[in-house]
């Protein structure tokens, strides 16, 4: 049986092919363009590879046009994490010598060794893999808006408390259109102290709002004119300054994770799998769309539910030696879904 390792790197990739005894058959350095993968399937072809009995491949990473190519064709390819591969590293020699043609030897050298301890990666369906794509960039941006919005509430803090106190009653209020409105209109106490009921109620209503407009804009015009302490006029107005850039970053933020939301749940709803997702008590579009994004819809991925708890973080890791007994939290996890179970506690039980 033949076995390719694949070094890979940005520009190019480093390849081995050895046999069943680990004699080097063959290598090469292919660069990351359509030249270089045409490059390595043939020099695959030439061992014997096609669609009947396609030769494994073992890669240090997930992602990329790369394993797209070669996880086609039914193949199954390995990825080994970098940390587990400078372990085997150690196994050829004690000098602590490396290089990319060696490293891709080393990764070939894993499948004839330890194949049966590593899972090729899930064969999902480009559906599936499409839901992934938004939902973890969905994460991503909401994550970013939540970095951003605590930016903006720091500075706040620093100049503009009267700001923190007017929205104090709203949940996350500086992800709100209408703080963002309002804070641009006054992005300095001095100003914030000179707005009028109307302008406030201008604000209010750019920003969607239709009801208490009337309400609302009376409450935080007497917060803000409120007796706060105050900086140097001067200091205030270059504070003042930074906040509309962070509220250019934030605005930007908030767009992206609602747009990608939006979209997230319309491929979602149009796999398969969705139906089973949302049938789970306190899972809805987006944590469904979150869920599949992170166990992929190939069934023979997770062997059982204790497999699945334990990719989620939810299963406790015990370390015994000895008289030594530990059971501990799982640190190694897919960080994606462990986040899911904080909001979803079915996922955790």
């Amino acid at each position: 049986m033949i076995y390719c390792g694949v070094d890979w790197a940005e520009s190019h990739h480093d390849v081995a092919l050895i046999n069943d005894a680990g004699e080097l058959l063959a290598k090469r350095r292919i660069m990351d363009d359509v030249e270089g993968y045409k490059i390595l399937t043939d020099l695959l072809a030439d061992y014997g590879d096609g669609p009947d009995d396609p030769i494994p491949v073992c890669i240090e990473t997930t992602r990329g046009l790369l394993v797209a190519l070669l996880n086609q064709c039914g193949r199954k390819v390995y990825a080994i994490n970098p940390m587990a591969a400078s372990r085997y590293r150690d196994r050829h020699g004690v000098s602590r010598k490396k290089s990319d043609p060696g490293d891709a030897l080393v990764l070939a050298n894993i499948l004839p060794t330890d194949m049966h301890v590593h899972r090729p990666i899930p064969a999902d369906t480009p559906q599936a893999r499409a839901v992934a794509v938004l939902a973890r960039a969905q994460q991503d941006a909401q994550w970013n808006r939540q970095q951003m919005s605590n930016q903006v509430r720091s500075l706040l803090r620093e100049y503009y408390p009267a700001a923190l106190d007017a929205f104090a009653t709203w949940t996350n209020p500086l992800t709100r259109l209408e703080a963002r409105e309002i804070l641009r209109l006054a992005p300095t106490p001095a100003k914030g102290a000179t707005l009028t009921i109307a302008q406030l109620r201008a604000a209010l209503a750019r920003a969607g709002r239709s009801r208490g407009i009337e309400a609302t804009a009376e409450r935080i015009k007497g917060v803000l004119r409120g007796d706060y302490a105050h900086q140097p006029r001067v200091v205030e107005d270059a504070m003042g300054a930074q906040l509309l850039g962070l509220l250019r970053q934030l605005d930007a933020a908030c767009i992206a994770a609602d747009e990608l939301a939006s979209q997230a749940e319309t491929v979602f709803r149009e796999h398969p799998d969705s139906k089973i997702m949302l049938s789970f008590p306190g899972i809805g579009p987006q944590l469904g769309a979150r869920i599949l994004a992170e166990i992929g819809d190939d069934r023979t991925r997770f062997s059982d539910a204790r497999t699945l708890k334990a990719y989620a973080g939810s299963a406790p890791i015990t370390r015994a030696s000895g008289k030594k007994h530990h059971v501990g939290r799982r640190m190694v996890k897919n960080d994606r879904l462990n986040h899911v179970g904080y909001t979803c506690m079915p996922l955790g039980e």
